[in-house]
């Protein structure tokens, strides 16, 4: 999978006037409040998100990614990078074996711990929420100037906002069908409205059944996912049709029954990434047969 052409043409155009930008990253503040204080670029990253080591990689910082988490698996070469494990309530001793000048965090109370221990030892650190495309947009923007790269960073940024515009302008609204997007099967887990596979899930023309839990995800009761009675039912999978859908209490649920599943491979349903607009591209896609 590839990032949108008009992505990677703002990336190609900008990498002669970028590449020397090396800048001292200067103090500003990551999204807990906490400063990120370097006096030079970092040149060696340990990045503890899949989505952020994405990202890394867009903004041209990829060669200094020296540690990555077990799910950090694009592009192609974030692959080769030596893993550190978890994201989340990280292994700190394994982290500094890998001799990081800054570990980038995904936002959570659970990393805290691992933040102070890196932060007595001299390591700086930053935390960031990528909950949401607008996340993303952020934090490549605050990246950018820490990395000292602002120019590719703020390119990339103002061309995925454009993007995310023009499909919002094109958002398909005769059909409009009702989408369970269910991250997990026992409990029940939903996508929320703060999520941003709900943001993928409306730009391609579809309402998320479960728009009104105002966070990432929560868990639910199949009996509420009945009451609200899906059209389609998105499932993030590498592993085709999920083998929960064969289990009896699943069949009271009507889109179960009746096998309407849309199963969506791939890393950009599963993480904010700038190659959103081409999943919801490949959602617009699958409504449109669902509405044949």
């Amino acid at each position: 999978m590839r990032y949108s052409l008009s992505l990677s043409v703002a990336l190609c155009a900008l990498a002669a006037c970028s590449s020397g930008e090396q800048r001292a990253a200067g103090a500003v503040l990551d999204d807990t409040g906490r400063p990120v204080d370097l006096r030079a670029a970092p040149q060696r990253l340990v990045s503890l998100a899949p989505g952020l080591t994405e990202l890394l990689f867009a903004i041209g910082a990829g060669d200094r990614v020296v540690g990555r988490t077990r799910w950090g698996d694009y592009p192609p070469q974030a692959s080769e990078i030596p893993s550190v494990g978890e994201g989340l309530a990280p292994n700190v001793e394994v982290i500094i074996g890998r001799r990081p000048d800054l570990v980038v965090f995904y936002a959570s109370p659970a990393n805290s711990p691992a933040i102070s221990q890196l932060e007595k030892l001299g390591i700086a650190t930053v935390s960031l929420r990528t909950d949401r495309l607008a996340d993303l947009v952020r934090a490549a923007r605050l990246l950018g100037r820490i990395v000292g790269d602002s120019a590719t960073a703020d390119s990339l940024a103002s061309a995925l906002e454009q993007e995310i515009a023009e499909l919002e302008s094109t958002r398909p609204s005769r059909v409009v069908p009702k989408v369970l997007i269910l991250a997990w099967d026992n409990p029940p887990i939903t996508i929320g409205s703060e999520s941003f596979l709900n943001e993928i899930v409306e730009l391609a023309g579809g309402r998320n059944v479960f728009d009104d839990i105002d966070k990432p995800s929560a868990t639910v009761s199949i009996e509420s996912i009945v009451e609200r009675d899906p059209d389609l039912v998105l499932v993030v999978s590498d592993s085709g049709m999920p083998q929960w859908s064969q289990r009896p209490e699943w069949q009271t649920v009507r889109a179960v029954r009746e096998r309407r599943f849309i199963v969506a491979p791939g890393s950009e349903f599963g993480r904010p990434t700038f190659r959103a607009p081409a999943a919801v591209r490949r959602l617009r896609q699958e409504f449109v047969k669902w509405a044949r």
